[in-house]
């Protein structure tokens, strides 16, 4: 008896953890449904090989479904959403090259070394205490095991099967629940594949090679500012740190006789996964997930960089963070793509942060858009301010001195360790603070430098960070700041709700990333007769 009831606490408490993510911590929920049917169970079944074999086989399941809870619980974290396994696992290589970029290789194996490990003494756990129920058979235990069962399922049949069944008080199907989840996940993943598609297909009617005669002989700039989201300017818990910079990058600008105007955009994703808010922007098309992406590479679909190409600008992507092939990027059609090892960086990495962004910006200035008389289109994907936000580097007065970047080695390893200051949570909101006020400051001040009346410069954030920094239910909106020297290009913008400064409107201007395109197109654009 004893044991029955030590293996029903067991049971029960592990699934009720299963619920954690659902809740951000432990729900108002007594008893998992499913605890009493598999005590039961397997306290009524007879001794023997296949018993052994079964509590092996619900000790594995209860393992996985672990592992899913964990995943969950990283999802709704890092992107604000729960895991869909129909999308998400292809994430796994990004979430183990994050690990690795943030504790190194060793520690990230170390860290897959002991989830598994754990999750395989789970189910050792589990299976040693499942098989030796019901080993002396007693009337009593067996008596309470036929209970435990029916109203195991009884209670099961009356949460999912009718409305109009009472529900047992208190009482719920952690397990059950998960992976009803991901099959409704799976089937509308499924249903929004379809769609998408359809979407896709009805597009080819486009206007092909669209001019922007508006911009020609202009120098367009998109500088993404990785986890730049509106929290950043509006939480007060950040608002003190940021918008000091923000008021700086505004005096900055107006000293330099620049102008500026700003405002929001939504961002299709949030937490992760910049690359789809980078696709959204220049295809034109929302894409909020993986599944999205692949298929938009799987088209013909021109975007802005072709929209530029075919204006007479030289196309460029600087990507610092991206340190494996990525065939991905040729189907943008960007005339250069530099990456992290073409970029001659001879300084040291930052943690997950390859290179800082005073690097890239230097980068730009003076092996990219200085070495070709032709006017250029850039996306800049800035890292600086990427988890785990430390160390927060000082700024060069002396752009020059920048060189290759052999020059930051000066700080190599300074600040605290991550492992370290993620014990804090307060601490890490401090961090991506300062790291937001970084990346503003160093873009304030390219602006300020390399900025003229024959330039546009457009700093945005790709998504907002994750609920550590957030909290539940985040805005998916984003920063934008647009800067000139010639107050003309700001128009179209000042027409579309942007106001003068560096401070965006409170109020979300509900304005999605994918309508960026159409806005230039409506701005700038001249669509070349056809012969």
């Amino acid at each position: 008896m004893l044991r029955l009831l030590i293996t029903f606490a067991v049971l029960n408490a592990l699934l009720l953890g299963l619920e954690i993510p659902r809740h951000a911590g432990l729900g108002s929920n007594w008893i998992a449904l499913e605890a009493l049917v598999l005590t039961g169970f397997f306290t009524l079944l007879p001794q023997g090989r296949w018993k052994g074999h079964l509590a092996g086989l619900a000790g594995g399941l209860l393992a996985l479904l672990t592992l899913l809870a964990l995943a969950d619980a990283l999802a709704r974290l890092s992107l604000s959403r729960s895991v869909n396994l129909y999308l998400d696992y292809p994430l796994a290589r990004s979430v183990y090259h994050l690990v690795a970029g943030s504790l190194s290789v060793p520690g990230a194996i170390l860290v897959g070394t002991l989830l598994l490990l754990g999750l395989a003494l789970l189910a050792l756990l589990l299976r040693w205490l499942l098989a030796g129920l019901g080993r002396h058979r007693p009337a009593v235990p067996r008596t309470v095991a036929a209970i435990f069962i029916l109203v195991g399922i009884g209670g099961t049949v009356s949460f999912h099967a009718s409305a109009t069944l009472p529900n047992l008080p208190r009482a719920i199907t952690p397990g059950i629940t998960l992976v009803l989840d991901q099959i409704r996940f799976g089937q509308t993943a499924h249903v929004e594949r379809q769609a998408f598609q359809a979407l896709l297909a009805r597009d080819v009617e486009q206007p092909a090679s669209v001019r922007l005669d508006g911009l020609a002989g202009v120098d367009v700039i998109l500088g993404f500012i990785e986890s730049y989201g509106v929290s950043a300017l509006f939480d007060e818990r950040y608002a003190p740190v940021v918008g000091a910079r923000l008021d700086e990058l505004d005096r900055r600008v107006s000293d330099a006789g620049l102008h500026m105007v700003s405002g929001t955009l939504n961002a299709p994703i949030f937490g992760g996964q910049s690359w789809l808010a980078h696709a959204s922007l220049l295809s034109g098309l929302r894409i909020r997930n993986q599944m999205h992406y692949e298929f938009l590479l799987d088209t013909e679909r021109e975007t802005l960089v072709q929209d530029f190409r075919n204006t007479g600008h030289r196309t460029v992507a600087v990507m610092p963070a991206i340190t494996l092939p990525w065939p991905q990027g040729r189907w943008f059609g960007y005339h250069e793509i530099f990456e992290a090892g073409d970029m001659g960086y001879a300084g040291p990495p930052f943690n997950w942060v390859t290179m800082p962004d005073q690097f890239t910006w230097w980068f730009f200035e003076d092996s990219v858009r200085s070495t070709d008389d032709r006017p250029v289109f850039a996306k800049l994907a800035l890292i600086s301010s990427h988890a785990p936000w430390v160390p927060i580097l000082p700024i060069l007065e002396d752009w020059t001195s920048i060189g290759d970047g052999a020059i930051f080695g000066q700080w190599d390893g300074e600040g605290e360790p991550p492992e370290s200051l993620w014990r804090s949570h307060d601490r890490v909101r401090e961090h991506f603070a300062l790291s937001i006020a970084y990346a503003l400051e160093v873009a304030g001040r390219y602006a300020a430098a390399f900025t003229d009346d024959r330039t546009l410069l457009i700093l945005l954030g790709d998504h907002q960070p994750a609920q550590i920094i957030t909290g539940l239910d985040p805005d998916p909106g984003v920063p934008v700041h647009v800067i000139s020297g010639d107050p003309t290009l700001l128009e179209p913008f000042r027409e579309r709700g942007f106001i003068p400064g560096a401070w965006p409107a409170r109020e979300n201007m509900a304005t999605g990333m994918e309508q960026f395109r159409e806005w230039l197109h409506e701005a700038y654009r001249k669509v070349p007769a056809q012969p």
